[in-house]
């Protein structure tokens, strides 16, 4: 494992010869004037794909319906529209802003939610997501982890939904433009702004469901918006540091009954899962770090446990359409300097069960070492030592062309004299049974067992005269 000092002694000498070979792949627009993007959005307009166009069109309409709703002059509205034009076309910004675009849209949309109109709104639900915890998982998993709070747990949960989820992704995202190829972060962007987007979309449109804080304030009374929030267990946290941290926040909180889905959970699992594609060796900590937010949200009271599987299977969703759109590049080196092409990775043609060519379950050669076992018919009687026998049994003979013309009467024969060699060479009731011949000498079959020397075996007597019969009588 590389030190810090050598890991930034590789990317420093990673960056130089990147830019001693002048690789353009790895340059960054420097530019700040938007003129020359802006006269070839036309033509870039008329040869979008069907996709692009549907990518803008959402951002569009969300921002448009964002900015509406605001409750600020007109003014200030038409400055933040002149600014996300001007991001967005910029060479300098529009490299990180143009697929990160649906954070914006997600960040407008989730502090302005509190504006968006009633008539727009679902009614509440308060017992939807208790009942189906019932009935998913067989009790209330929430309501049971919160039911006993010690200042250790209190911390324990805090650190991952209070601190660790809000820097994080910027941590990601920072790791991602060092260590993953060129063109990976605004991927990045792109999925885990629309899995928020659509999860605040869900909440504030399609299904505004109570945290479960509300049903230990106010059991299942009926909700409504003008209620006021809660930061449920993180206001023990406030009592503890002794200052407000959560409490003003989450009592005003623009987006109060947004319990269904949990973004905590599906922020934590799309950092998991980009944190797996750079560092794969380390996937179990990644796991872990989603297991320890979800057990944070439920004791905290702000997620029920469907909730955040719902969360997670959100941030799943959003980074397999990376792979499904052919957008996610294969990472094979150290950092961004190192490559000159990109390859992406093919979900239609990739086989997830295929092994990796440095990877063998089994080492097959292992298996040639092994002593052979008396019970290997292959090493018990080796071909060469079959042909040798055979010839006295007419097993040879059977390949003459008087023999092919008439093969029935042949294998009566032969038959016939199988079976009185058989009773020839039976032993008596007054020999002595020998069931190994100590002169059998076993010789190398190929050429693989020569290098491995020769191997006096012995062999059951009867054994290797039952199967010449058995091998005539087939013939």
């Amino acid at each position: 494992m590389m030190s810090l000092p050598e890991i930034i002694r590789q990317i420093i000498a990673s960056f130089q010869s990147a830019r001693q070979a002048d690789n353009q792949l790895t340059a960054m627009e420097t530019s700040f004037n938007p003129i020359p993007n802006l006269k070839n959005f036309p033509q870039n307009l008329k040869n979008a794909t069907i996709g692009r166009i549907i990518f803008f069109s959402i951002l569009i309409i969300d921002f448009i319906f964002s900015i509406s709703i605001m409750h600020v002059s007109i003014i200030f509205k038409l400055l933040l529209i002149i600014i996300l034009i001007y991001i967005n076309f910029a060479p300098i910004f529009s490299q990180f802003f143009s697929n990160g675009l649906p954070i914006l849209g997600w960040v407008f949309l989730f502090f302005n939610s509190k504006f968006i109109p009633l008539s727009l709104k679902r009614p509440i639900s308060v017992k939807v997501l208790p009942v189906l915890e019932t009935i998913f998982y067989g009790d209330n998993l929430s309501e049971i982890l919160a039911s006993k709070t010690n200042t250790f747990l209190d911390v324990f949960s805090w650190l991952p939904y209070g601190l660790i989820h809000f820097a994080l992704p910027f941590i990601v995202a920072f790791l991602i433009f060092i260590f993953a190829p060129p063109q990976t972060l605004p991927q990045f962007c792109w999925s885990f702004g629309f899995m928020n987007l659509s999860g605040v979309i869900i909440q504030n449109i399609i299904f505004s469901c109570a945290p479960p804080w509300y049903k230990v304030l106010h059991g299942l009374e009926k909700a409504n918006y003008s209620m006021k929030g809660s930061p449920g267990g993180l206001g023990r946290i406030d009592l503890l540091l002794g200052f407000d941290m959560y409490t003003s926040g989450f009592t005003n909180s623009p987006l109060i009954f947004g319990a269904m889905p949990s973004l905590h959970s599906g922020c934590s699992t799309m950092d998991a899962l980009w944190l797996s594609y750079l560092l794969p060796k380390a996937t179990p900590i990644w796991v872990m770090y989603v297991i320890w937010l979800w057990f944070s949200t439920m004791y905290l009271t702000h997620h029920y446990f469907i909730d955040v599987v719902v969360g997670s299977c959100l941030a799943v969703f959003f980074f397999s359409c990376v792979k499904w759109r052919g957008k996610l590049p294969i990472n094979d080196k150290f950092c961004r300097w190192d490559y000159d092409s990109l390859n992406y990775h093919n979900i239609w043609q990739e086989d997830p069960l295929k092994i990796s060519s440095n990877t063998e379950l089994f080492d097959l050669h292992d298996y040639d070492d092994q002593s052979n076992s008396p019970y290997d018919l292959e090493n018990q009687i080796p071909l060469n030592d079959l042909s040798n026998s055979s010839t006295s049994n007419n097993i040879i003979s059977s390949t003459k062309v008087t023999e092919i013309s008439n093969p029935i009467s042949n294998n009566i024969k032969n038959n016939n004299k199988n079976k009185k060699s058989d009773v020839e060479s039976g032993p008596t009731n007054n020999e002595d049974l020998d069931f190994f011949d100590s002169d059998d000498e076993i010789e190398p079959a190929n050429d693989i067992e020569k290098a491995f020397n020769q191997t006096k075996k012995t062999k059951p007597k009867y054994f290797k005269e039952s199967l010449e019969v058995t091998l005539n009588s087939s013939s």
